[in-house]
């Protein structure tokens, strides 16, 4: 199909945001529609154990952007204001250094908002957060379009579990300006250079205001309810009473309406990025391009009464993870579906290895097609009160809450939906020494506070949680509406 002829690949990277890594037909959802990305994974690897190395938005994000883990890059929290690390180049410098020309499009949720952290130029729309200094694309596109400052005018909240239609037309959406600026990116290219393109939808993450066309669809449907489990109901962790009380207990019935305008921006966004194929089909681009798929960490979405991501089970930390390489590779195989452990860290050193660029030594990922797979994964999230920490091996998922100095054991190989946990049954002993040694032996910080003797010991001082002043996740304050948006013009303060 292809008529470019040029020796070094294009590369395509899509991430979404809190998109969970079984939220696809081909991961054999019950319910959800994704036929674009279900037909792309039948031409490349899609990767059944990809997680996030630390399931919160920034974090996430300095992996994929560095090729390194929290440890490296510096947070595991959510640190807004933090620069990219030291003696650190970005996939996309690194990209443009070995002669590519390199553009993202959406949300980079970097500081300052207008860094382009490599890119050559990058057109942003970063959720409506002007009050940081910056008008992003985005709302200047709604601007030109007539609609001065409204993108919020919806009234529903990025930080709540809310929701209704959008209420603009549907051009105005952001999926589709996303998808818009990226196919006229494609379009504007250097036909001299090859490209590096990096695509980053917003949704599903909320505000969750699909278009009525994709809502629609699935209020015809049975949605399932939440998982549930005699240890959600048992738990004593400080972090998990904190994010229960974060938000309203829902019935089942009001969480299927939820789950029903989470899974339209999904499936839109899925649509959209046929149209990006459609767009390098038709630039005689497709055949010659890498293409990964991903999103920064899942939402739990009412399961075991927990909302959002910051949690180390499989809805939180597990993401979707599909590669294609180009129709004349000869390292990514098509149709696979692989059980290697990988993790958003590798997604630098993965792209640059099926480019043929070297992968800079301060990437501490690695290729997701190398020689030797991990036989473990680390993932962390949070410090103090609501720290929680994981590691993975083949077969099961470790969780230690250091606070109370909790342990929960999941054999994810046979209870892939982690409704059983077996860490107190006395046959799993020797598991749990086993992967409490790979735990301890990825701790540093103030974690390294809470082991002695070699052994987990955590942090059993008596905590008051009934304080209205809770830390974390509990009440923040902002009367119970965090991070509400209004009307945007005229701009509001900067901070």
């Amino acid at each position: 199909m292809s008529n470019n002829n040029k020796k070094s690949p294009n590369v395509l990277l899509i991430t979404m945001d809190q998109w969970p890594g079984s939220f696809l037909g081909c991961e054999g959802h019950p319910v959800i529609e994704t036929p674009t990305i279900d037909r792309l994974a039948k031409s490349g690897v899609r990767f059944s154990r990809a997680y996030s190395e630390c399931p919160i938005c920034i974090p996430a994000r300095r992996s994929i952007m560095t090729g390194q883990t929290p440890k490296l890059h510096g947070d595991r929290v959510f640190q807004k204001s933090l620069k990219m690390p030291l003696n650190t180049k970005t996939i996309a410098q690194v990209f443009r250094d070995s002669g590519y020309q390199a553009f993202a499009v959406g949300k980079l949720h970097v500081m300052p908002q207008r860094d382009r952290i490599g890119f050559d130029d990058a057109f942003i729309s970063e959720e409506g957060r002007p009050y940081y200094g910056s008008i992003d694309d985005y709302d200047l596109y709604l601007a030109e379009k007539g609609f001065v400052g409204q993108q919020f005018s919806h009234g529903v909240s990025n930080n709540d579990y809310t929701w209704r239609t959008w209420q603009l037309p549907e051009d105005c959406h952001v999926t589709n300006w996303a998808t818009q600026q990226m196919c006229r990116t494609i379009k504007r290219r250097n036909p001299e250079k090859p490209s590096f393109w990096y695509l980053s939808y917003t949704h599903p993450h909320p505000p969750l205001v699909p278009l009525s066309t994709y809502f629609d669809r699935y209020s015809r449907k049975k949605i399932p309810n939440p998982l549930e489990s005699n240890w959600s109901k048992k738990l004593n962790s400080h972090f998990i009473k904190n994010v229960k009380s974060r938000w309203p207990k829902l019935s089942n019935e009001l969480i299927a309406d939820v789950r029903r305008a989470f899974y339209a921006l999904c499936t839109h966004i899925d649509a959209q990025i046929r149209v990006v194929v459609g767009t390098l089909r038709e630039e005689k681009l497709l055949d010659d391009t890498i293409i990964m798929i991903t999103s920064d960490h899942g939402d739990m979405l009412g399961d075991f009464d927990l909302f959002a991501k910051r949690l180390m089970y499989e809805a939180s930390t597990r993401v979707p993870m599909i590669v294609l390489g180009t129709t004349k590779n000869n390292v990514v195989p098509k149709g696979k579906v692989s059980n290697r452990l990988v993790g958003l860290a590798d997604v630098m050193p993965t792209l640059l290895h099926l480019a043929d660029i070297k992968i800079p030594q301060s990437c501490n990922g690695i290729s997701m097609f190398g020689d030797e797979p991990r036989k473990s994964l680390y993932a962390e999230a949070n410090e103090g009160l609501n720290a929680t920490r994981m590691i993975t091996n083949e077969n099961f998922k470790l969780i230690w809450y250091p606070y109370g100095n909790i342990l929960q054991l999941f054999d994810i190989k046979n209870d892939p939906h982690e409704l059983q946990d077996i860490s107190k049954v006395p046959e799993m002993n020797v598991e749990i020494k086993k992967l409490t040694k790979l735990l301890i032996n990825n701790l540093y910080g103030e974690d390294k506070f809470f082991i002695k003797n070699d052994e987990l010991i955590g942090n059993s001082a008596i905590l008051d949680i009934s304080s209205s002043s809770k830390s974390g996740l509990g009440l923040l304050g902002e009367r119970e509406l965090l991070g509400q948006r209004g009307i945007h013009y005229p701009p509001p303060p900067v901070d």
